[in-house]
């Protein structure tokens, strides 16, 4: 049975790793990137079906990257989960301005979880999302 590629973007090397070594126990390949630049260029090239996406990045680049994958017609299917310091009220109020300043409206993201992260939910929330029966906009 071929594996099922997640992209996870994340500009710190130990939330990379342990989330590789956590995915690849569950027999997911974990395909890694530091930055959104990265992220969008593996995402086109390994096509991955999910992205775990750090929202917190140099540059802004977390949120950068998600409205890359979400105007991408070759990209906008992939379910996104969302890793943050940041609360989830607050961060939905920021893209909730960000929407209303910019008149442009982006769709949530499928999951979005704060940090620190339980291993367990990580793990059911990721096979909720690649299941053929897929619920969406759940989070912690």
């Amino acid at each position: 049975m071929k594996k099922k590629k997640v992209l996870i973007v994340n500009d710190e090397l130990d939330m990379r790793t342990f989330l590789c070594t956590l995915l690849g126990t569950c027999d997911y390949e974990a395909i890694m990137a530091e930055d959104g630049q990265e992220g969008i260029f593996k995402a086109r090239e390994f096509k991955p079906e999910l992205v775990i996406l750090d929202v917190m990045m140099p540059n802004e680049e977390g949120v950068q990257l998600y409205s890359k994958l979400k105007t991408d017609d070759d990209l906008k299917h992939i379910p996104v989960i969302m890793l943050s310091d940041i609360g989830k009220r607050t961060f939905f109020h920021s893209q909730n301005m960000l929407k209303f300043a910019l008149g442009q409206s982006m769709p949530e993201p499928d999951a979005y979880m704060e940090k620190p992260v339980e291993s367990e939910v990580l793990l059911q929330v990721a096979e909720k999302l690649l299941s053929p029966l897929k619920k969406t906009h759940f989070g912690n």
